[in-house]
């Protein structure tokens, strides 16, 4: 589990198609390294994947061709900048939300305007996550834990205050990118438990 407050922003280093899927190595950026172990689970822009591998200043993890479809991963040029969080621990603050780590689908950049010192972003969202969005609810953007300002039928929009700008990807994001969503937890399990799903 991930609370969507991002730890650190590193960048994709590589690569490498493997048997038909492929094996990443992230460069770890600002993401406080220390103490890592092979199998936890790291936050790539929202993806919940498990170091395989890794040095001082990498690691390196596996990606299906689940999460090659469903997510942005696939379509990363090297150099691309990532939101990183690691696996929260039991003790940890959830200054975020419940974050699973697992996309839903893909959303795309609208618009994005100035609103004082904040920033408000607008985002497309495919139509069968968009019941799960609720004004003044949680969603997670490509890894980032946000409040939901409004929502319609074609997406909804967030304020972005200049910390999470600067302190992000998104601050390299632009309109017109793909990002990942994943929806509230409750949620999920609210509209499953009323057979709404």
């Amino acid at each position: 589990m991930f609370t969507g407050i991002i730890e650190g922003v590193g960048q994709l280093a590589a690569h490498e198609k493997r048997g038909g899927d492929v094996r990443f190595t992230f460069g770890v950026g600002t993401l406080p390294f220390d103490h890592v172990q092979l199998g936890e689970s790291i936050a790539v822009n929202g993806v919940c994947l498990t170091v395989i591998e890794f040095d001082a200043t990498s690691f390196k993890a596996d990606a299906s061709n689940e999460t090659l479809v469903l997510t942005t991963l696939g379509t990363l040029q090297p150099g691309a900048a990532l939101n990183l969080e690691r696996a929260m621990r039991p003790t940890d603050r959830l200054g975020g939300h419940l974050v699973s780590g697992h996309v839903d689908g893909l959303g795309k950049v609208v618009s994005i305007a100035d609103d004082a010192r904040a920033q408000r972003w607008r985002f497309t969202a495919p139509q069968a996550l968009l019941k799960y969005i609720a004004k003044k609810g949680s969603i997670c953007v490509d890894g980032v834990s946000l409040t939901v300002n409004f929502v319609d039928g074609e997406g909804f929009e967030v304020a972005l205050i200049p910390h999470t700008v600067s302190h992000t990807r998104f601050s390299e994001t632009k309109v017109g990118d793909a990002v990942n969503l994943e929806i509230d937890l409750i949620a999920r399990y609210t509209a499953r438990l009323l057979g709404k799903e």
